[in-house]
This record gives C-alpha cells, structure tokens and sequence, in this order.
C-alpha cells in the first residue's frame, strides 16, 4: 500500500504579515498539521508515502525529509497535484491513497477502514463520506436510483436542489494507481474554478468499467480541513478534547 498526501497549498486566508508558511506547516497545539496526518498514516513505511510539495516546498521537505516528494509548481487542481506525483508512483502497481495534508483530525482507523472497504468491494476507487446535517463546503456524492455511485459534484458546481444532499464527499480515496494515472489523463477543467477536480476521476473509472465505492467511515469532526484562522481553532479544540461527543 502507498499514499499521497496532497501538501502544495499555500492557505492564503492563513496568511499573515507574521506568518508565510505553507498551510501544512501552520501548527495547532504547536504541531504541523501535516504530522498529524503522517501519524494517522503511520502503518505504512515512510518511503511509502509521497508528499506532493508547492508553495514554498522546500520548508515541507526540510521538515519533513524522510518522506519522497513530488513537486506541484503551479496550482491547478487537486487533479493536477495527483498526477505530479505520477514519476513517484512509477511502476507501482497496487492501491493508493490520496488525502489532504490539512486535515490533522482524520484518525488512522479511518485510513485503514479506507484500504478495507477497497479490498473487500475489489473497487478500482473507494471514496470516504461523512453524513452532516450542517451545510459544509464539500462536494455531494450522487447515487443512481439502485443506490450505487453516480458521481461527485463540488460544492461550488453544486445546484440548490443537490446541495441538499447530506452525504458528503471528505476528499479522501484509495485508487488502483495504475488505473488512476490513466484516468488523470482524461480530466478537463470546464468547471466553475477552472481546475482539474480530482472528484471527477471516480466516474471516469465507472465509464470505462470499474467498480467505485463509497466508505462512511468518517465523521463530521474527522473530514474538518483547515483554510481559515478560525477552522484552525476549531481544530485544536477537538484536538484537546473539548469538541469531542
């Protein structure tokens, strides 16, 4: 098994005249969110796992030099940033999983519960969702009318009627990462952003035969990204222990 941690963003509404570190480096609790996340994925092996470095890359490689890395010079997408990591990857044949390297909350049973369901279903991409009943930025999963997967739609693309949809897609999946790599090949970016969206690719892999699943072994709390100051101390509330259930 291996991994991609998506780590390229430079979290503008983080940015301050005092700070100018990449998002993953902001600290909550003094940590870097993205050692919380090299925790979380802490069953499988350093070298494993490849960090897809942007904004100031060099700080996450300094502190983070264990780790392979991948560069994303231009932002582009999380698309884009997944197929950077594609020389990384070469010859690999088995599955991946891609997730954000600013979502410190995400707990390791989550990531392997991820690799289960990919290996039980014999997916070819496995997609973690969380319920919320709260309205959340986050791309809606649409099922077919027999219940499988349909597709995801962003939330910024979303219409009033599908932003009612609560089943919530956390941006994290489990690819075949061959299969994953040739899918990248086929994005567009006729979209609201302009980007290369790394949700359309589970429905190019459905098009051209290929089982996807949906995991819901997320929580609310778990899928919470960090973009803002105040998401950061939301994050480190839960990470004392006080936001807990």
């Amino acid at each position: 098994m291996k991994a991609i941690v998506l780590a390229a963003g430079k979290g503008t509404r983080l940015q301050s005249e005092q700070c100018r570190l990449p998002k993953v480096l902001r600290t909550a609790l003094g940590k870097p969110l993205l050692s919380y996340v090299l925790d979380g994925l802490r069953f499988l092996s350093p070298e494993d796992i490849v960090l897809v470095v942007g904004y100031r890359g060099e700080l996450v490689r300094d502190a983070f030099g264990a780790y392979p890395y991948a560069v994303q010079a231009e932002q582009l997408g999380t698309g884009h940033a997944v197929a950077c990591a594609a020389s990384a990857l070469a010859g690999y044949d088995g599955p991946v999983l891609v997730c954000c390297g600013d979502m410190p909350l995400m707990k390791e049973r989550t990531y392997r519960a991820m690799f289960d369901a990919y290996e039980k279903g014999g997916d070819v991409c496995t997609i973690l969702a969380a319920t919320c009943t709260a309205d959340l930025p986050y791309g809606r999963i649409l099922r077919r009318a027999d219940g499988t997967f349909d597709r995801v739609v962003e939330d910024k693309d979303c219409t009033a009627e599908q932003k009612k949809i609560r089943e919530l897609n956390a941006g994290v999946y489990v690819f075949d990462a061959k299969k994953l790599f040739t899918a990248l090949k086929s994005l567009k970016n006729n979209n609201a952003q302009g980007e290369y969206y790394l949700t359309d690719v589970p429905a190019i892999l459905q098009a051209a035969g290929g089982r996807v699943g949906v995991c819901a072994a997320c929580t609310a709390e778990e899928m919470l990204g960090v973009n803002t100051p105040e998401q950061l101390l939301e994050v480190e509330v839960y990470l004392k222990g006080e936001g807990r259930k």
